[in-house]
């Protein structure tokens, strides 16, 4: 089967484009520039750029459709926020074109990526969220007075639609002990952000349930626990280990995906108090940047994937092993340089040691995987730092005094 992978410059595109090639299928690698980090696989048949579509919608549909056209049908993968609203709005020209979606309902995608919207829809279900406000920028000055510090502040939205059609990001979480950082963070995420809530700030321990679902019925599931993040505040993961999944953190994950009928890829993520009680934060409903770790631990999402948009179902649902370790290279080393440039403005827990970081990076732990590396196909990992300093390097060159290391963390 063809299958045109979206979203080239990631970790997961990398996961997708050999699970997808040595399980027999043609894989046809697609992005916005020609420097993307899985275009270096030696697994991918085809490359091809397409317009951004996060600035014209009908230019990326009309170029996806003209490729299809032109290889005849196949699967669609896009591994990105801002690629999967465009795929699930523009849904009936890609399949009339010959695509293959493998996606819910519109209504279930906008609802996933709308933190206001699955905030409300966990607490419905009896789900714990953090205390949350949505607030407008405009209204910011009245919400102060009856602030319970400290709180995160994060944009509704990470992929925000535009009154104009386009798409733009909007910053990654920021964090307030106090009415001065509540101010200074609002007024750094009104530039990207119509809409922000402002939730408690919950202690304890990040954890994500990882699912491929059926119309709202489970087909594999996975989980791993963090031992580094890419941002020490809390961000993907660096380094982490499969494990099974916390029994209350896979309860409140399958009610959320079954309560939104998903079909495809999802990470429902939560936030472990220090008793036990998962707290949701948020729905990812697409591959997600650490997904080499599912596919060396046995679950292989992407093959799997395929055989459901191929055959209607999964034959039966597999297992996988535990204690497999993987570890994202360049998001490590970015974990210890942002440790040694000290916490962020605002984070109200203590912040890691830069000589025990430090020594955790520099000393190996035998038996690791690697996100990108591989003896047989080794060029992804340069790919990556290659990727990595032709794009944001410079945007970090740029970063504000008043927040250094916020511009170099991106949620993965």
């Amino acid at each position: 089967m063809n299958v045109l992978v979206l979203d080239g410059h990631g970790n997961q595109g990398v996961a997708c484009v050999r699970s997808l090639a040595r399980a027999g299928h043609r894989v046809i690698l697609g992005a916005t520039q020609p420097s993307w980090t899985a275009g270096w696989s030696r697994y991918v048949h085809e490359r091809f750029i397409y317009p951004p579509p996060e600035d014209n919608a009908q230019a990326f549909i009309l170029c996806l459709c003209d490729k299809l056209k032109e290889i005849g049908r196949g699967l669609v993968l896009a591994m990105m926020e801002r690629t999967t609203l465009r795929l699930s709005e523009y849904r009936e020209c890609v399949i009339a074109a010959g695509g293959i979606l493998v996606l819910p309902s519109h209504e279930a995608v906008l609802k996933a990526f709308d933190k206001r919207e699955s905030t409300s829809l966990a607490q419905s279900l009896s789900i714990s969220v953090p205390r949350t406000v949505v607030i407008e920028p405009a209204a910011a000055s009245e919400l102060a007075p009856n602030m319970q510090y400290p709180v995160i502040l994060k944009a509704r939205m990470s992929e925000e639609p535009r009154g104009d059609g386009t798409i733009s990001r909007t910053g990654i979480p920021l964090y307030a002990r106090n009415d001065a950082d509540l101010h200074w963070a609002i007024e750094k995420l009104r530039r990207t952000s119509r809409s922000i809530l402002v939730q408690e700030f919950v202690p304890g321990r990040g954890a994500g349930y990882f699912a491929l679902m059926n119309k709202g019925e489970l087909c594999a599931e996975f989980a791993h626990e963090r031992v580094r993040d890419v941002c020490p505040t809390g961000s993907g993961s660096a380094v982490r280990r499969s494990v099974l999944p916390d029994p209350h953190v896979r309860e409140a994950g399958l009610a959320l995906l079954r309560a939104l009928g998903w079909t495809g890829v999802a990470m429902v993520e939560f936030r472990i108090r220090d008793d036990g009680t998962p707290v949701f934060l948020e729905v990812n409903g697409r591959f997600w940047n650490s997904l080499a770790l599912a596919i060396y631990a046995g679950i292989d999402f992407p093959k799997l994937l395929a055989q459901m948009a191929e055959e209607g179902e999964i034959r039966e649902r597999p297992t996988y092993r535990e204690n497999v370790r993987c570890r994202w290279l360049l998001g490590d080393c970015r974990h210890l340089m942002d440790v040694w440039r000290g916490a962020p403005r605002g984070y109200p827990l203590a912040y890691p040691g830069r000589l025990r970081t430090l020594w955790d990076f520099i000393v190996p732990v035998p038996g690791t995987f690697h996100d990108n590396f591989q003896w047989n196909d080794p060029l992804p990992e340069f790919g990556d730092w290659f990727s990595f300093f032709l794009r944001k390097v410079p945007s970090a060159l740029k970063a504000t005094p008043d927040r250094p290391s916020a511009k170099t963390c991106s949620k993965v």
